[in-house]
């Protein structure tokens, strides 16, 4: 498979976070994946897809020239795509991808977070999302997603599209064993 992962470029985070990040990518290398990410040798991104790297899988990264120019490419990618814009490097992150995991991560990682779950709602996208829940990292964001069904903003239905998982083995676990299901048009309210 052909998995994208979302998380951050930041380096300053606590040890927790870049052991499961580690984890997750010794795991998608272990098991014959590809890792489809942000392109960057830097922070979380840097941690994983060197890990994938040393388990023997398959890295591509995909990167705006505007970071590129930066000199914090991953080198070592098996094939490196340079977009012009953010926009365009999310649309092929998507499109590369097989199945979603989102490691902890900032306002870059949100964002991609939430369009992925947002075009899996509309039925753009059908692959698996898991986010992987490390120290309670996704806690407040997940009572967000809760005051949004509460108070009617997104219907409760809608948490068949992800999954939150606590651990880098779940995630993988879940994006592999992934069987779709049904839930109705985002424009055909739920009966009930």
């Amino acid at each position: 498979m052909k998995i994208t992962v979302y998380c951050a470029s930041s380096s300053v985070v606590d040890e927790i976070y870049r052991e499961a990040t580690r984890d997750l990518g010794r795991l998608i290398g272990e098991r014959g994946h590809t890792l489809v990410f942000g392109g960057t040798d830097i922070g979380l991104m840097g941690v994983l897809a060197r890990a994938v790297r040393e388990a023997g899988g398959a890295v591509v990264g995909i990167i705006p020239r505007r970071m590129a120019e930066h000199d914090i490419v991953f080198r070592d990618a098996d094939e490196l795509l340079v977009t012009e814009t953010m926009a365009e490097r999310k649309a092929l992150m998507e499109e590369h991808g097989d199945g979603y995991i989102a490691l902890p991560g900032g306002f870059g990682t949100l964002e991609e977070l939430a369009e992925v779950v947002t075009l899996k709602q509309l039925r753009y996208l059908d692959g698996p999302i898991a986010l992987v829940n490390t120290a309670g990292f996704y806690h407040h964001f997940l009572a967000h997603l809760e005051h949004l069904y509460e108070t009617g903003f997104a219907y409760s239905v809608y948490r068949d599209v992800y999954q939150t998982v606590d651990t880098p083995r779940q995630a993988l676990e879940y994006v592999e064993g992934y069987r779709p299901s049904t839930y109705p048009e985002k424009w055909e309210p739920p009966v009930g």
